[in-house]
């Protein structure tokens, strides 16, 4: 079928929007009509070559839509059902029978590898040369994507397609950080670093939790002041005075938890001194320095019993997360939309200029 795509042709260049052609499903795979899509950091760095894949390529991989067609064996959904997609595993190793699809043994392959385990490309460019794609298993930057049973969750009928799409990958992330993986205590303390959506959903993850003060490190005021609308009880200026300094002038003692977004080496060091003891580090900012490296005291570690956890989409079961999202948002304890601006997908690259200007928190792109 024809879909029109926005097509990553090469690194630091603008995506173009095309007409491409779309296999339709095979066993296992699902064909979704995307009403949304959120825009991820990771989308960028895919186009930027910092995650690899081969180019042309169609990105995205926060995407909501209507199952339009079911391939052969598919149970879990029917044409008609609001879906929001998320990232890709087997459901046959280790870690996926244990319920950490997040880390699954094929996860390189299943979300990267552009195309199919069989090696197929389901999109084709207009002279018929294969377009990678099945980018966390839909590359969803288009009017339609192919999906798979295992990364297609079922929403309910009231969920808005409008909004759901950051569900299954950074508001997942952020939130799941807090919830799941630091399991924040109520009336605990949350340092988050970086108020991005990520760390945004973080703020909203210790909202849910109970946390009594949740404390925030962010360099732009706007972001500072949309942090303590979400819920947020202090909002810090980097500017203002060491990491430590700050913190401790609001809780003596520390914090419990520091939620990092910043993957900056020298903010996370500063937090470690603002840890109160048997504190959890997590981690999900991605380094732009891929050997970057943080300096521990083994001494301090031990004295306090630091815990520190990279995490990867939140430690989260989409199926049973991304749901639980959505209900929460419903009854007015989840209001991530507020973080969100809403772009038409043929102004993708007037979109990410504004996200990298600052101007925006989180892009949606509407089809």
């Amino acid at each position: 079928m024809e879909i029109t795509a926005a097509v990553a042709h090469r690194p630091h260049a603008d995506f173009t929007v095309e007409k491409l052609s779309l296999d339709g499903p095979k066993a296992g795979e699902i064909l979704v009509e995307i009403a949304s899509v959120g825009l991820c950091h990771t989308d960028l760095a895919a186009r930027e070559g910092i995650v690899p894949i081969a180019m042309p390529a169609v990105l995205g991989h926060e995407g909501a839509g209507t199952v339009v067609e079911v391939g052969e064996g598919v149970t879990k959904v029917v044409p008609g059902d609001k879906v929001a997609l998320s990232y890709n595993s087997c459901g046959r190793c280790p870690t996926c029978t244990s319920g950490a699809p997040a880390y699954c043994h094929q996860f390189m392959p299943l979300n990267y590898a552009g195309v199919r385990p069989d090696g197929s490309a389901p999109i084709t460019g207009a002279g018929g040369e294969p377009v990678n794609s099945v980018f966390f298993g839909q590359s969803s930057f288009a009017s339609h994507a192919l999906a798979n049973e295992r990364n297609v969750v079922k929403l309910s009928d009231d969920v808005p397609l409008d909004l759901v799409g950051p569900l299954g990958c950074g508001i997942q992330t952020g939130a799941g950080a807090v919830i799941n993986t630091l399991a924040a205590a109520p009336g605990s303390a949350l340092l988050v670093m970086g108020a991005g959506s990520v760390g945004l959903a973080g703020v909203l993850g210790g909202v849910v939790q109970g946390c009594e003060t949740i404390i925030v490190l962010e360099p732009h005021e706007s972001r500072r002041r949309l942090a303590l609308e979400l819920g947020a009880t202090h909002a810090l200026d980097p500017a203002a005075g060491p990491l430590p300094d700050q913190v401790r002038e609001i809780l003596p003692i520390g914090v419990d938890n520091v939620f990092d977004t910043t993957g900056i080496p020298a903010v996370i060091e500063a937090s470690l001194g603002a840890m109160a003891p048997h504190a959890g580090l997590g981690l999900v900012g991605v380094p732009t320095d891929p050997t970057a490296a943080i300096n521990l005291s083994l001494m301090q570690a031990l004295i306090i019993g630091i815990k520190i956890y990279g995490i990867i989409e939140g430690d989260a079961v989409p199926d049973e997360f991304i749901p639980r999202m959505t209900r929460l948002h419903a009854e007015g304890r989840f209001p991530f939309d507020k973080m969100i601006t809403k772009f038409p997908m043929e102004r993708i690259n007037d979109a990410i200029a504004a996200q990298e200007r600052g101007e925006v928190v989180k892009v949606v792109l509407t089809t």
